[in-house]
């Protein structure tokens, strides 16, 4: 606790504390001068603008925004999944294919001179895919689009070029088995035979597809 000698300290003190009761008034009434300068000049501001009105909005046109139909994210996610499924590695097309040199294929039903004329170019080809340099999964992928797609478009007639194997290691045709074995589950296509020297010979295949089934799948599953 602080002590005071004698009354000279407690003058100074006084004079202290009626110094900063002086400050602290002139700060406030210098504050109060502000606050009425600032209301003066509002109200002079606001003489000279006049009334004030609220502005219109200009004329717009209302347009209405409509939504993009939503994208069946599921629907997409099932079809990849069916054709994934559909189109397996494990199925031997060896008993299902003619023992000739041009392994022609025809589905139940559909008589030997389909594939003689599918052999001898007398259908015309009306769209074609390239399978060259695709790895397994992306040719399967690709061709199982094309069929599908080409069936829903109604084409008739289509040809796949699947190359004779000269580039793979041992130079054997391994894609072209795979495309044989793919070809006959896919329930779209009814025939196909090994197409003429002019159109890729043994790299390539001729395939008849059915144009009244529009939704099907050797599985009974859309792709």
């Amino acid at each position: 606790m602080n002590k005071f000698n004698n009354w000279d300290d407690l003058k100074k003190i006084k004079k202290i504390v009626t110094e900063q009761h002086i400050q602290n008034e002139a700060a406030k009434a210098q504050a109060a001068l502000k606050e009425k300068q600032r209301q003066a000049e509002s109200r002079l501001f606001e003489a000279a603008l006049g009334p004030v009105k609220k502005l219109v909005p200009p004329n717009r046109a209302s347009l209405s925004h409509h939504k993009p139909a939503p994208l069946a994210k599921q629907f997409i996610e099932d079809e990849q999944s069916a054709l994934q499924e559909t189109l397996s590695d494990e199925f031997d097309p060896g008993t299902l294919l003619e023992t000739d040199e041009n392994l022609s294929f025809a589905r139940p039903g559909i008589g030997p001179e389909v594939t003689t004329k599918l052999r001898n170019g007398k259908w015309s080809i009306q769209a074609q895919l390239d399978l060259h340099g695709m790895r397994r999964e992306q040719a399967r992928e690709n061709l199982g689009a094309f069929i599908r797609e080409s069936h829903q478009q109604g084409l008739r007639c289509v040809r796949v070029i699947h190359g004779k194997g000269l580039g793979s290691a041992g130079r054997t045709p391994i894609l072209k088995g795979k495309v044989l074995s793919w070809l006959i589950q896919k329930q779209e296509v009814i025939a196909f035979a090994q197409a003429k020297p002019i159109h890729g010979g043994a790299g390539a295949l001729i395939i008849l597809l059915d144009t009244h089934k529009k939704e099907s799948s050797l599985h009974g599953k859309p792709i």
